[in-house]
């Protein structure tokens, strides 16, 4: 059995679902929104390799260390990818990773309410004891939307990985632990529920 199953979650502005083969057109054209492959320190699949991704993370998930999401947006269309990873059943603890988003998405209220799909499954549901988000170092971007959610900074791996282009990545580790999960969901919520 594995520790998390597969599940589908959906909310106003976003909806996960599992990883699935028949997915890759749609998840093509939403990685060409942006061509984010570009950005030198994030691992986003160029549209030629997206066949080989999905591969990947579903060979991760049937060994138990992944499980990996389609991100749909409220009109139905494929704009990213999400996943549970580095999952730890023993100690309960999961990431919440190699989340990538078309362009178009980037900014509005889908990473908020898929954050907040996300860690209310791992909270209420799979009973975790920590969430954790890692990106690089100089992925300002990232490291700005994983501080709105509320996660605090657990500290900076140095010298973590050898990134493809040789370079050394330092990766900030933050973290969202059970006992502030109410807390985080409300301030989820409020930022979901404010005017813009």
């Amino acid at each position: 059995m594995t520790w998390p199953d597969p599940v589908t979650l959906g909310g106003e502005h976003v909806r996960v679902e599992p990883l699935s083969p028949q997915h890759e057109p749609g998840l093509i054209e939403a990685v060409k929104d942006g061509e984010l492959w570009r950005l030198w320190y994030t691992a986003v699949p160029k549209p030629e390799k997206m066949a080989a991704e999905i591969a990947r993370r579903l060979d991760l998930q049937a060994k138990g260390s992944m499980c990996p999401f389609t991100v749909f947006d409220a009109e139905g269309h494929i704009a990213g990818m999400t996943t549970y990873m580095n999952v730890d059943a023993v100690n309960k603890r999961v990431e919440i990773g190699s989340t990538w988003y078309a362009r178009r998405v980037q900014r509005s209220p889908l990473n908020t309410e898929c954050k907040k799909l996300l860690l209310a499954h791992a909270f209420d549901t799979l009973n975790c004891i920590a969430v954790e988000f890692r990106t690089h170092r100089f992925n300002t971007q990232s490291r700005r939307a994983i501080e709105r959610l509320g996660a605090q900074l657990d500290g900076i791996l140095r010298s973590h990985q050898v990134s493809p282009d040789g370079t050394l990545r330092d990766t900030a580790v933050y973290s969202i632990v059970a006992a502030e999960w109410p807390t985080v969901r409300s301030h989820l919520n409020w930022q979901l529920e404010k005017p813009r």
